[in-house]
């Protein structure tokens, strides 16, 4: 009977020790930046350091690789992180991350980019501090073809299945993060911050994306809060405070040929504060290309404040004299919005503005509960202007609404 006993007792110890042997194994290997000749000096560039870091994390065969910055300044230079990697890579940054101040520093579209990664997830309580500040004064290629180039703070190219988790992002250059041929990607208690008057600093960006989600962030910056662009499918926005900013748009659309559909798109529970503007859809006259954006819900939507609320723009043009002008009405065709219980302040008397496309007018939008009282310098209630469009009321309508 002691045998017995003795022998259960040896299976236990030998289980217990292959649990924890195995518990060993699953633990990723850690890369600490600064073991690998990385200095928090702010100012001796790590970008050489960072990438072969990098390079050891993403060829590691066996288990997940973690890189860690912990806290400190830490100034890069311009950094690409490419894969496909052999492992997935979790990189933690709990420090600072210091772009160049001058623009002609960095050789790249972005400052810090990753492309072509699977099962990627960067997180950490640290800031990437762009330094838009000396910029901002030489963005004017509207006007200035001499301009330089500025780069975006963080690029993901051709990334899926990953995510971005409670970074902040202070002051980039152009727009904070820019997301193309990206698939399954969550982003989550992320903050975007830079002056509302510093230009094109849109806070995320996307094209050609699909199955994005974005919740619980808060973005304030000059440009749109949320860029939605060419090809972006099946996009969930929900929680997310912005302001000041340019509210959520989609587009511009329709200025370039091959470009290729928006819809699934969903934004709840979101409020806009001090933006222009608040739910932006905008689209090129004399589109060059014939494309659908179609299969949007914005729903539970709080207006502080803002310019314009509820704004389809068919005739969008920053820069006048544009171009497509006198050229003919927008090509894009816009059907199946539904906006339901959108309530708050605007700005401006014009609190619901509608101005579709004679050509390809508006099909089936839909106002439920509408509650935007005007809170401008103008006198007069809020008013609503529809042009070019079909669609249905329900429920309460301020100001007074203008479907057929």
């Amino acid at each position: 009977m002691s045998f017995i006993a003795s022998a259960f007792k040896a299976l236990c110890l030998s289980l217990l020790f292959v649990v924890a042997a195995s518990r060993l194994t699953m633990r990723p290997k850690v890369f600490n930046v600064r073991r690998h000749g990385s200095k928090p000096d702010g100012k001796t560039d790590n970008a050489n350091a960072f990438t072969s870091v990098w390079k050891r994390a993403c060829t590691r065969i066996s288990g997940s690789s973690k890189i860690y910055v912990p806290k400190g300044t830490f100034y890069l230079g311009g950094v690409e992180f490419v894969g496909p990697c052999k492992n997935p890579i979790e990189f933690v940054i709990d420090g600072t991350l210091l772009a160049p101040a001058n623009p002609r520093d960095i050789k790249l579209d972005t400052w810090i980019n990753f492309r072509y990664i699977n099962n990627l997830s960067i997180s950490g309580s640290g800031t990437l501090d762009g330094q838009g500040k000396h910029s901002w004064p030489l963005n004017d290629c509207h006007k200035n073809t001499n301009c330089p180039k500025l780069a975006m703070t963080m690029g993901f190219a051709f990334v899926n299945n990953s995510r971005i988790k409670d970074i902040t992002s202070l002051n980039s250059k152009m727009g904070h993060f820019n997301f193309f041929s990206v698939h399954h990607f969550n982003i989550t208690g992320i903050t975007i911050t830079a002056p509302g008057d510093s230009p094109n600093t849109d806070g995320i960006k996307m094209g050609s994306c699909s199955n994005i989600h974005i919740s619980n962030t808060h973005i304030g910056t000059g440009d749109d809060c949320i860029a939605i662009l060419s090809g972006t499918t099946n996009l969930d926005i929900s929680n997310v405070e912005c302001g000041p900013g340019h509210g959520i748009s989609v587009g511009s659309l329709g200025k370039n040929k091959d470009e290729k559909d928006v819809k699934d798109l969903t934004v709840r529970d979101t409020v806009f504060n001090g933006t222009s503007d608040g739910i932006r859809i905008k689209t090129w006259e004399s589109s060059a290309s014939k494309i659908l954006v179609s299969n949007f819900v914005y729903e539970n939507i709080q207006m502080i404040d803002v310019g314009k609320p509820i704004n389809i723009d068919q005739k969008y043009c920053p820069h006048p004299p544009c171009e497509h002008e006198q050229k003919g009405e927008s090509h894009v065709q816009i059907q199946d919005i539904k906006l339901k219980n959108i309530y708050g302040t605007s700005k401006n008397k014009v609190a619901v503005n509608l101005q579709c496309s004679k050509s390809f007018p508006c099909k089936n939008v839909e106002l439920i509960d509408i509650n935007l009282k005007h809170n401008g310098l103008e006198d007069g209630p809020s008013t609503a202007v529809c042009e070019n469009i079909n669609g249905s009321i329900r429920g309460k309508m301020v100001p007074q609404h203008c479907l057929d």
